[in-house]
């Protein structure tokens, strides 16, 4: 059948997937009322435990589950042993927002830190529509030693392995600290982690080494946005190349399980700042195994399916279609329509409200098989 490639079988590192259908990491903002994972959050990873790899959403900001206390550690343990339950993996998506953040997020006071970037530079827009008169971006005091964040990217990960997850992925996508670092745009540092190509690279291959101390390289991942866009990000297509493919072939170097590419899609680029190019054909050539290729942005099964039988990526990574689809890759595999219904509005937003909390999150139904 046209889907067959997306069922073959999968290993990434000690792990070995069912499917090549993966769970994108997606905000949902269901952690009430504080950082803590809740029973509805375990039923919606336990529903979508059908995927090869589910991976977390972010671990951070307002009602999003945290990683940073015992309570929160806990908490996810039931998460992870309800997916293993289902015969399912997940890695814990590890989030530093940078710049995006704002210092009035209860969060951000609770840490006792300032918002940090790689420089003094704000990110144009922003929306916090959890703060009053809906705030832009701050300007970021430019970190004086980048070690201290891979030190709190290394703590993560200790919680991520206590809490039960089978690996951890890198946010290094969509504008964040990772992102910033790596645009040339966001780090004007004039030290050896800013400038030429090899030095914005030396920060997110610092966080990949203390990463793979805790949790070994073969349960490390990263996620990456070559094309920008979002949060400000962007640069002309020739540091683009330069930068992505240095940094892409140091990545490789160090034989984690897996590089993940978000590919240019105008959806996630309402400002115009992206730089459009062919992410999975211009970087795959330079990784090498044990290192997998998953390819993310927009990818419909028949196209998903196509480029991972023509060797193009390794799997596919999807993100709204497992929302309304809790039972995506049954779906896929079976030749069942999907479910189209998305209730946009539930996606980030609700009122607290057992019901408000439940609606577009846990209440999707499974298709009828016979």
């Amino acid at each position: 059948m046209a889907a067959a490639a997306l069922f073959e079988p999968l290993k990434l590192g000690s792990l070995v997937l069912k499917n090549r259908v993966i769970m994108s990491a997606m905000t949902r903002n269901r952690a009430i009322p504080t950082n803590v994972p809740n029973d509805f959050m375990t039923e919606y990873y336990r529903q979508r435990a059908g995927a090869g790899l589910i991976i977390s959403e972010g671990t951070l900001w307002s009602t999003v589950p945290g990683l940073w206390n015992t309570t929160q550690v806990e908490a996810w343990k039931k998460i992870t042993s309800a997916v293993h339950a289902e015969g399912g993996f997940i890695f814990a998506q590890l989030w530093h927002l940078g710049r995006t953040a704002h210092p009035d997020l209860p969060e951000h006071k609770a840490s006792g830190k300032p918002v940090y970037g790689p420089s003094a530079i704000a990110a144009a827009g922003g929306k916090f529509r959890q703060l009053p008169g809906e705030p832009g971006y701050v300007t970021p005091i430019a970190i004086d030693d980048p070690m201290k964040i891979v030190a709190e990217f290394k703590h993560a990960a200790i919680n991520a392995k206590a809490a039960g997850f089978d690996g951890v992925e890198v946010h290094g996508a969509m504008g964040y600290i990772i992102h910033q670092f790596l645009d040339n745009s966001a780090n004007k540092r004039t030290d050896k982690w800013g400038g030429s190509p090899e030095n914005r690279a030396r920060f997110p291959l610092e966080v990949l080494k203390a990463l793979i101390e805790v949790v070994g390289a073969d349960k490390v991942g990263i996620k990456l946005a070559p094309c920008g866009g979002p949060n400000d990000m962007g640069m002309p297509l020739e540091d683009t190349l330069a930068t992505y493919k240095y940094f892409v072939t140091e990545v490789n170097k160090l034989g984690i399980a897996y590089i993940l590419f978000l590919r240019y899609y105008a959806m996630i680029d309402p400002a115009g700042r992206g730089t459009e190019h062919d992410v999975l054909d211009t970087y795959k050539p330079l990784i090498k195994a044990p290192t997998l290729v998953f390819g993310n942005g927009g990818f419909q099964p028949p196209e998903a399916a196509t480029a991972v039988a023509e060797g193009k990526m390794d799997a596919a990574v999807f993100g709204l279609p497992f929302i309304a689809n809790p039972d995506l890759p049954k779906r896929i595999r079976t030749g069942k329509e999907l479910n189209l219904q998305f209730d946009f509005p539930s996606l980030y937003n609700h009122s607290g409200d057992e019901e408000s909390v439940k609606k577009g999150f846990v209440d999707y139904p499974v298709a009828v098989y016979d």
